[in-house]
């Protein structure tokens, strides 16, 4: 007897769909025997065919061949009107993600999924990465700690340094005279830069291979991304941006230098797996930033090309985290990419030994809505809130002051169906607003039912209790 198939719609760019690799492989191993059906964009899934998990890809004019079918479950990773669609024509025994309804109307199934549309804007203290949050609707929670990536491979002897010069978005990359610099910075180590981009950066590659004293192989434009991929082999360090390529080069056991700039939160998209590093800038507004409101681009100002060339060159020779953590990085933060001792994806930072403020609000939120939505019991959010009350005591009292304001607020929308107050979403506190930004988003989500402001009287008594 066929089983049904499992049917994933990943109608985003390049990177997105590598970081749903990972809920492949979970997927395979909940649904033995299951095949599984991936919708995704045919630019991006064909090159990588032979780096991707063993699925079965359709390019979206396949769309009515995977409506013949029944499914045992459906997941739409897409914020696509048209994945959304598809989602609610196909027939399933149990659908996540974005879901149109008859009317037109857009729901989002599943907990973990509303809250990743819940951080829209809003994700500065997040701490989920998106390839755990792929999975966390649908895999065992067990399951996903029990996985273990291998920390990427170490090419002993390798002087070869890949150098991604591009990005999806002018903001997340470095310019062309910061990658010029670089360039000779790094043979200043004899170590050997190596230019890498898609067709995009081809001009991108030539520009900086001018703008260097020495000299440079400019690959850009001429491999393909599964060429791309065997090429990496061969390199010692890759430093990208996050992009696309980033995401593949991890994936392929690449070490990574991501040099997170512009509007990315590394906490989401940096590379997946332990044992890559990250570099940000030590900006307030760099710890979750969505998009750039002020005048220009602060956080590029501290990456200083020979500042990356040093840490690169001691990557390369072998240093561990205490060794890294001494380094001279005014302006910069440095992570090491790891999982955490609650099994999800982390960074830990190797420039201080105390965590910050900052460290403190997010990781009691991530305990908060780990045990809102059942992955663990309140043992660890009790934690997280007695550290933020010992370290931050100032902070931890603004988040139980401003308990009344929301009881006040939610108690109006209980009895009357509407919040009292429009602007109480808006002007909540930053603190607060990992809270009131899913309770506004659950709320929508249920087109503002009765039932929707019970889980947010629900969710509320949930932080009571937390702060007690």
């Amino acid at each position: 007897m066929t089983l049904k198939p499992i049917l994933l719609l990943q109608m985003q760019r390049m990177g997105d769909l590598i970081l749903s690799y990972p809920l492949m492989l979970w997927l395979s191993r909940r649904y033995p025997g299951h095949p599984i059906f991936v919708a995704a964009e045919e630019t991006f899934f064909k090159p990588l065919m032979k780096l991707s998990p063993a699925v079965t890809y359709f390019p979206w004019s396949g769309a009515n061949v995977l409506k013949q079918h029944d499914y045992a479950l459906v997941i739409n990773l897409s914020i696509q009107k048209k994945a959304a669609q598809l989602a609610e024509e196909v027939s399933a025994e149990h659908k996540l993600g974005p879901v149109q309804s008859a009317d037109s109307a857009t729901f989002v199934h599943g907990d973990w999924q509303l809250y990743r549309t819940s951080l829209v804007k809003n994700n500065g203290f997040n701490r989920y990465h998106w390839a755990d949050l792929n999975g966390l609707d649908a895999i065992p929670f067990k399951q996903i700690v029990d996985t273990r990536f291998d920390n990427p491979r170490t090419m002993h002897g390798s002087n070869k340094v890949g150098l991604f010069l591009g990005a999806s978005d002018e903001a997340k990359r470095p310019s062309v005279e910061f990658w010029g610099t670089l360039v000779d910075e790094l043979h200043r180590r004899d170590l050997r830069p190596v230019l890498f981009g898609g067709p995009m950066e081809t001009g991108l590659g030539e520009a900086v291979v001018k703008q260097a004293k020495g000299p440079a192989l400019n690959m850009c434009g001429k491999l393909g991304l599964e060429e791309l991929g065997i090429v990496g082999q061969t390199l010692g360090l890759f430093i990208t941006p996050d992009t696309g390529p980033m995401h593949l080069a991890a994936w392929t056991g690449l070490r990574c230098l991501n040099l997170s700039l512009g509007n990315v939160n590394p906490w989401e998209t940096g590379p997946y797996g332990p044992g890559h590093h990250v570099l940000r800038a030590d900006l307030d507004c760099a710890k979750g930033c969505w998009s750039c409101s002020r005048q220009r681009l602060y956080c590029h100002d501290p990456f200083k090309p020979a500042r990356v060339a040093i840490l690169a060159n001691r990557i390369l020779a072998g240093d561990g985290p205490d060794q890294l953590a001494g380094l001279d990085l005014p302006g910069l933060t440095l992570f090491q990419t790891a999982r955490s001792d609650l099994g999800l994806y982390h960074l830990n930072r190797l420039d201080a030994v105390q965590p910050d403020e900052e460290r403190l609000i997010s990781r009691f939120w991530q305990t908060f809505f780990g045990h809102h939505f059942g992955l663990w019991d309140d043992t660890r959010q009790v934690a997280a809130w007695a550290d933020l009350t010992a370290e931050a005591g100032q902070t931890a009292e603004a988040i139980r002051a401003h308990v009344p304001e929301m009881g006040r607020q939610f108690k109006h929308g209980l009895k009357n169906g509407s919040i009292l107050e429009e602007a109480f979403w808006a002007k909540s506190p930053a603190t607060v607003k990992p809270l009131t930004g899913y309770a506004h988003m659950l709320l929508e989500n249920t087109d503002y039912s009765r039932l929707g402001w019970i889980k947010v009287m629900e969710l509320l008594e949930r932080l009571i209790a937390a702060c007690a």
